[in-house]
C-alpha cells in the first residue's frame, strides 16, 4: 500500500484524501474516494469500514459496499465514451502519435491473444483483482486498447468492480477481525 509521509506524519493514500475531504458527510467521502484511479474501492472500503476509533467511518458493510460500487463506476461510462476521442485528439501532434502508437502495438503484441482467447472475461477478471493497477480506470483503458463493445465493456467492469468490492470487503472485514482480538 502507497504511504505518503512529511515530518512526523506517515497516512496511506486512502487516509490523506479522507483528511482533505474530512468536511465532506462520510457517505459522499466514500463515492468520491472511490472514484479515484489512485483509490478506487479498494482504498474507499476499508475506510469506510473502519471504526471511528480509528479513523474510518465506521460505515455497516452494505452501506459501504454500494456507496464504493456506485463511485468507482461513476467515472467509467465517461471514460469507456472518451478515450477514443481523447485519443484521436491528442494524435494531432506527432508526440502522442508516437506514443499511441507504441502503446497499441505493445499492448496488442503483449496481450491480443489472451483478450481475444477471453474477451470480456479476461476483462472482467482484470477488474476484479483487488491489486493496484487491476482496477476500473485501467479496465477502461483496457478496454480501449483492445477495442471491446462498449456495452460488452460497461458490463464487464461492472461485474469486476462488484467481484473487487466482495474479495475487498471480506479482506477488510477479515482485517478487522484480527485486529478486534488484540
Amino acid at each position: 500500500m502507497l504511504i505518503l509521509s512529511w515530518p512526523g506524519k506517515e497516512m496511506t493514500v486512502s487516509a490523506t484524501i479522507a483528511a482533505l475531504i474530512s468536511w465532506i458527510p462520510d457517505w459522499a467521502a466514500t463515492i468520491i474516494i472511490s472514484m479515484l484511479p489512485v483509490a478506487e474501492l479498494r482504498g474507499a472500503i476499508p475506510l469506510a469500514l473502519a471504526p471511528a476509533e480509528v479513523g474510518g467511518y465506521g460505515m455497516a458493510v452494505p452501506e459501504a459496499y454500494f456507496l464504493a460500487v456506485i463511485g468507482n463506476m461513476i467515472p467509467v461510462i465517461p471514460l469507456l465514451l472518451f478515450l477514443g476521442p481523447v485519443s484521436d485528439f491528442l494524435r494531432r501532434w506527432k508526440i502522442w502519435d508516437i506514443f499511441f502508437n507504441w502503446l497499441f502495438t505493445r499492448t496488442h503484441h503483449k496481450h491480443n491473444a489472451r483478450f481475444e482467447k477471453y474477451g470480456t472475461l479476461a476483462l472482467t477478471l482484470f477488474v476484479a483483482v483487488p491489486l493496484p493497477v487491476t482496477g476500473a480506470w485501467t479496465g477502461c483503458a483496457a478496454a480501449f486498447v483492445f477495442g471491446i463493445e462498449f456495452r460488452h465493456a460497461l458490463l464487464a467492469i461492472f461485474t469486476g468492480v462488484l467481484i473487487a468490492g466482495i474479495v475487498v470487503t471480506a479482506l477488510t472485514l477479515a482485517g478487522i477481525g484480527i485486529f478486534e482480538l488484540f
